[in-house]
């Protein structure tokens, strides 16, 4: 059947099938004389078939997927509980090449019986990084705004960002969420990481969880940069990219007074569910055991708050 065709495979340069274009299609390979372009919807109505739509999909191609993908989710569902015990679950991401558009007149806001409005041409002034992190117990977010996107910015968001709101939220543990791209330095990252803990004799230890390949929709970031995008990016106008940071970094203390953890529903039951392995997770148990080391003896929450501000955003360029 033709809808039930890609247009190239028919010869037809198309990306899609249209009403129309199916009857022309069904035209020339001389299947009719003449039809409607009513007839063909209401034949593909009564098919079911749209084929003008599509949704994104892919299989998974990791074979460690479920490896990876178990402990991650095992987290999320007991974020709020290992919070309690002294374990912060956060995960992190970068959202990069955030551009400071300038639009040629100043965009007016919504009246009476109008919209807004935003001019369609603009001015560049340039773009930046925002390496964010995102607490998965309260939902509260951090971020730090670089220049570039390379392992050493990542390493200054660690150090400059995550570990003095590890200190001054006086946890015992960082369960680090992320995925396996180059900015995180995947074999280099936790060498270093180790190297900083008794260089700078932190009161807790990172833990690294990586992301399968190509699932990053399992990051909890990604949904809060869906937030920002919606509610600080679009629409863009920027007069500089020094202007462009402070609206990012505002942006993060006014979402943290009113923050809630993100409700997240893909459990590791329905992950075995999908990939029909209803074998018992042995990976909890380790978990649990590591919670229970780390709280065994009573601690007390640092008495003192550190606040370091980001270098990048000390040095940012003006324009």
């Amino acid at each position: 059947m033709v809808a039930c065709s890609w247009p190239q495979a028919e010869g037809v340069p198309l990306a899609r099938w249209s009403y129309a274009e199916i009857a022309r299609r069904l035209v020339a390979l001389g299947v009719v004389v003449s039809v409607a372009t009513s007839t063909v919807g209401r034949w593909l109505q009564a098919e079911r078939i749209k084929p003008w739509r599509y949704r994104l999909w892919q299989h998974v191609r990791d074979p460690r997927f479920l490896e990876l993908a178990r402990p991650v989710l095992r987290l999320y569902e007991l974020a709020q509980e290992l919070y309690r015990l002294g374990v912060w679950v956060v995960c992190t991401d970068e959202k990069t090449s955030i551009q400071a558009r300038q639009r040629i007149d100043e965009p007016p806001p919504a009246t009476v019986g109008q919209v807004g409005h935003i001019a369609a041409r603009y001015e560049r002034q340039g773009a930046l990084q925002l390496f964010a992190g995102l607490s998965v117990a309260d939902g509260q977010a951090l971020g730090c705004c670089r220049e570039r996107h390379c392992f050493v910015d990542f390493q200054a968001f660690i150090l400059e960002a995550l570990v003095p709101e590890a200190v001054r939220r006086g946890v015992r543990l960082i369960c680090l969420v992320l995925d396996n791209g180059p900015t995180h330095a995947p074999k280099q990252l936790e060498d270093w990481l180790a190297k900083q803990q008794v260089l700078n004799q932190w009161p807790f230890e990172i833990k690294l969880f990586w992301l399968p390949k190509y699932a990053s929709w399992l990051d909890q970031a990604e949904i809060w940069f869906s937030i920002l995008q919606r509610k600080v990016l679009a629409p863009n106008h920027f007069e500089s990219v020094t202007h462009l940071k402070h609206q990012l970094l505002d942006f993060i203390q006014y979402y943290n007074r009113t923050a809630q953890p993100i409700q997240w529903s893909y459990t590791v039951a329905k992950l075995d569910k999908k990939f029909g392995d209803s074998t018992q997770d042995p990976l909890l148990p380790p978990m649990l055991q590591l919670v229970n080391q780390l709280t065994s003896q009573p601690f007390s929450s640092p008495t003192y708050t550190l606040q370091f501000p980001c270098s990048a955003d000390q040095n940012f360029g003006t324009n």
